[in-house]
This record gives structure tokens, C-alpha cells and sequence, in this order.
């Protein structure tokens, strides 16, 4: 092939190259206000971070945290609509590479595996995991995840099959993998599509112990049919700061996601905001977020 025809290739292949690069690099906030939405996804089974109303509308501590952000992207788009997009776990991080939604609202960890995927604003809540076990459940897995020791464990109880159940596809599944070791007794491990599958197989006494981030259990607990039954555990074995999940490589819109949950961190209504949804817990929780915010 001649010379110049290469060199024709060559620049045809560069120009091509840098228009798909900038057709990738397009703005969250362009795209925002080329639709004139804003597509918020939520996961409907993480109350009180996010959850469907009796009334089918989606709310709870994180997709108010979202409306913030949303008001603020408002500011720069007029007559901005807000879209709510139901998905799932597992489905939720692809959702926000593909851009299918511009904001993943719940209880979500971040780590490193899934800012592969996504990037993540800064922290909007702090907990760690543990779980949620019957009054009758068995010795073992009380001295495992409540922070006292227990007496005596019975040869029953050492030898018999217990189950642990963890919701599928969390982080929270490795853990308790890694946390029940070679001393526990064998105890089998169920994986739930959702929290409340969890408690339903806790109660029935299909699984002996529920597994997940603490927040989640204190509601989840308050949804039994007896929760005067069932107990806590204080033991964390994690320590889980939850985000918002963005798009990656978009340095504009995760500082106006920012600098929208720090102004909304240093004001009153964010002390009313986790009153609301955690009660007594509300004036620690704050202090915990603030102490890994990001300042002004």
C-alpha cells in the first residue's frame, strides 16, 4: 500500500477514535439537560435507605439525600423532571455504567470491586455488619456476633447443621464467610433475593441467624411479627460507609453531588433528616458522617 494511503488510514482511525473518546466523555449534566430528566434509580427493599411507600412512590433517607441533589441540578436545568427507576442489586451498578440511570440511591458500600464499575459521592451513611438472630438460636452464634461470651456451648447445638442467611449479592457475603473461620461449628450459608425473605426464613426457623449491615437490621427487626423474639447482634465485622453511585470519569457532577451533601450535612434539617429515620441514633449518626465528609 502507498505511503500516503497508509497515512490516510492512520488519520481516518485517529479521527474516528477521538470522536467515539468524546461521545463516551459526555457530561452527566449535558446529558441531563439534553433529556431534561434526571433518572434517579433506587433499590425498593433497603428501608429506611430506600423503599416504596404503601402508595407505590419511592422514598427513605438516601433517595432524600438524591432530591437534593436533584434540586441542585435543578438550579442549572430548568423545568428539570425527576425519573424514578426501580432496580435491583445486581442489576443497579451496570444501570449507572450504562447510563440508564444518572444517580443509584440505597445502602450501597463502597469499595474498590465496584468503583470498577461506577464512581461513588462521598460518604452518606457509616455502619458495619452483623446480624439478627432469634432468642433461641443457637449458643454458638450468640457468643459469634453478640459482644459478650457465652458460658457453655452444647455438644446439640456445636454439632448440629445451623444456617446463616445473607442477602445475595452484597459485600456482606465474603464477610461472614471469612467471620464464621475454621473454630465455628458447620453452618450452612442461604443466600435471599431480599431482607424480608431473610426475616420471613429467620422466624420460621429455616435459618438460625440473618446477616447484613446493622442499619438495615434495626428496621428489619421492627417488621417482625415478634420482634420481641429476636436480638441484634453488636459485634460489627465490617466497617461499610455507604454512596451515591455515579457515572465514572465525570469530575463535574460528582463535585456538584459533593458539595451538595456537604451543605446538606452542615444544615439543621439534616439533624431532622436522621431523626426521622433512625431516632435516638440520629445525633451520633451525624457526628459519625460529618467526621468523613468532605469540608467547604
Amino acid at each position: 500500500m502507498p505511503a500516503h494511503c497508509m497515512r490516510r488510514l492512520v488519520l481516518a482511525g485517529m479521527i474516528l477514535g477521538i470522536s467515539a473518546c468524546a461521545a463516551a466523555a459526555a457530561q452527566t449534566l449535558d446529558l441531563i439537560a439534553q433529556k431534561g430528566t434526571i433518572r434517579i434509580g433506587y433499590i425498593s427493599d433497603e428501608e429506611p435507605f430506600s423503599f416504596k411507600q404503601k402508595d407505590g412512590n419511592p422514598t427513605g433517607y438516601a433517595l432524600d439525600l438524591c432530591g437534593k441533589i436533584a434540586d441542585a441540578v435543578g438550579r442549572k436545568v430548568t423545568n428539570l423532571k425527576r425519573d424514578y427507576v426501580e432496580t435491583t442489586l445486581a442489576d443497579g451498578f451496570d444501570a449507572v455504567k450504562s447510563g440508564q440511570v444518572d444517580l443509584l440511591c440505597g445502602a450501597l458500600t463502597i469499595n474498590l470491586g465496584r468503583r470498577e464499575k461506577v464512581d461513588f459521592s462521598q460518604p452518606i451513611f457509616i455502619t458495619g455488619a452483623s446480624a439478627l438472630l432469634r432468642k433461641d438460636s443457637p449458643d454458638y452464634l450468640k457468643a459469634l456476633f453478640l459482644d459478650k461470651p457465652v458460658a457453655q456451648v452444647s455438644a446439640r447445638q456445636a454439632s448440629a447443621t445451623s444456617a446463616i442467611g445473607v442477602r445475595a449479592d452484597t459485600t456482606t457475603d465474603a464477610t461472614l464467610r471469612d467471620a464464621l473461620g475454621p473454630d465455628v461449628p458447620k453452618t450452612r450459608i442461604a443466600a435471599f433475593a431480599t431482607h424480608q425473605d431473610g426475616l420471613v426464613a429467620l422466624e420460621d426457623h429455616k435459618i438460625d441467624a440473618y446477616f447484613a449491615d446493622r442499619a438495615l437490621l434495626f428496621d428489619l427487626a421492627s417488621h417482625a411479627h415478634k420482634p420481641s423474639t429476636l436480638v441484634i447482634g453488636n459485634r460489627l465485622f465490617t466497617h461499610e460507609p455507604y454512596g451515591i453511585a455515579l457515572r465514572q470519569d465525570d469530575s463535574a457532577f460528582r463535585l456538584l453531588v459533593d458539595q451538595t451533601l456537604t451543605e446538606t450535612y452542615q444544615s439543621d434539617d439534616f439533624a431532622k433528616l436522621l431523626t426521622g429515620y433512625f431516632g435516638e441514633e440520629g445525633p451520633i449518626l451525624r457526628r459519625e458522617i460529618m467526621m468523613q465528609s468532605i469540608p467547604q
